[in-house]
């Protein structure tokens, strides 16, 4: 049978979201075992493994399944489906089994060939729609540079540690995942709740945007912490103020919408704590966690509930399952971020809770989604 008439290959989404998912609930425990018996990932060192692959498989193969969707939405133009896009999910699978296995070198190519390709497939609907949306492209390329980084520096080529071109890149996404909020997450809130009190603002938008790339950016050598602590601070009041003038208060008995809002407040929470990492008062590592457990990964398996069900032809609710998973995903984020700042002693069981919570969020979208993702749309329709 040909595969595109294999449903799991008819959208962008389909495979992607069940491979990253299914990576999110394994990874986490394997690398918790690793970390406990001090033991490598493969062809890197397990610390260097777990950032990679929660950052460069991850996030990135959910980035990836979410753009080829919404690029057809927003073009009118076909997306790659069956065997370009089965050829395209092999190709990430065997990115994370060849940084288990090795050789490094081939890992490393083959890990690197995923995010340029993809941006290849994106580009050729989006330019030829002339889309406001072709930055898209240059997010995957800028994110394919910090991979490449890593894996040079991982690799002794760079004399610098692999960690940081990972933190770069989590900044990165922080900054995607607050443009696409600013796009959706007003819209969704104001279609599902027409009591909100939504008052958006382009200029309170532009500002805060700024402040959040001098911030992320200030994260890099050379700058004072001062300024460094400064931006974070500017940065961080007017997210609140964004996040504020979209009314999530509103939202608390919709699952589908808070669990949107509560992932976007990760991030001047975020900027706060990088503010006072600056300051010498918290590591910022914090920071970091903030961000990537709680922003990227809240935001994560809200968008990946929300769009699975929409374009699998399903009403948009979140059932128990759906919130579980929210709450995992967020108290996991607590434990990662808690103890760093009130008890480290309490870290090394904090992790292994937090890693359990994620695991077990991740694990209830495989069992509620992952049919859903394999099969037929409910209503009948292509996609």
């Amino acid at each position: 049978m040909s595969l595109a008439r294999v449903p799991l290959f008819y959208l962008g989404f389909r495979p992607l979201y069940l491979l990253a998912a299914l990576l999110a609930a394994l990874s986490v425990p394997w690398w918790l075992i690793q970390y406990r018996l001090g033991f490598g990932g493969g062809v890197l060192s397990g610390m260097n493994w777990h950032g990679h692959e929660m950052l460069f498989g991850f996030a990135a193969a959910v980035i990836v399944g979410f753009l080829f969707t919404a690029a057809r939405n927003w073009t009118g133009l076909p997306t790659p489906t069956g065997a370009p896009l089965a050829a395209l999910a092999a190709l990430w699978l065997a990115g994370r089994i060849l940084l288990l296995t090795g050789p490094g070198w081939l890992a490393a190519a083959v890990d690197l060939a995923f995010l340029p390709a993809a941006a290849i497939a994106l580009w050729i609907p989006l330019q030829r729609a002339r889309s406001r949306n072709r930055f898209m492209v240059g997010i995957l390329l800028l994110l394919t540079l910090c991979n490449l980084g890593f894996h040079l520096a991982a690799q002794q080529v760079l004399d610098v540690a692999p960690g940081s071109f990972t933190r770069a890149g989590i900044y990165l996404v922080v900054f995607l995942v607050a443009v696409m909020a600013g796009r959706v997450v007003p819209s969704f809130t104001r279609n599902a709740l027409p009591v909100a009190r939504i008052r958006t603002s382009a200029g309170l938008d532009r500002a805060a945007m700024v402040a959040l790339a001098a911030a992320l950016l200030a994260q890099g050598p050379g700058v004072p912490g001062w300024l460094a602590g400064a931006l974070a601070l500017v940065a961080a009041t007017l997210h609140a103020l964004r996040l504020w003038s979209w009314d999530p208060w509103c939202t608390r008995s919709t699952p589908l919408l808070w669990i949107l809002h509560l992932s976007y407040a990760w991030i001047p929470l975020g900027l706060l704590l990088l503010a006072a990492a600056a300051a010498g008062l918290v590591p910022e590592l914090a920071a970091v966690h903030a961000f990537g457990t709680g922003a990227i990964g809240g935001m994560i398996i809200g968008m990946i509930t929300r769009t699975a069900l929409g374009h699998t032809g399903r009403p948009l609710r979140a059932g128990g399952m759906e919130t579980a998973a929210y709450a995992l995903v967020h108290a996991a984020a607590l434990l990662r971020v808690v103890p760093l700042l009130i008890a480290p002693a309490l870290y090394p069981a904090a992790l292994w809770a937090s890693g359990g919570l994620w695991a077990g969020a991740f694990a209830l979208y495989l069992v509620r989604y992952g049919p859903m993702l394999a099969s037929v749309r409910a209503d009948g329709r292509p996609g």
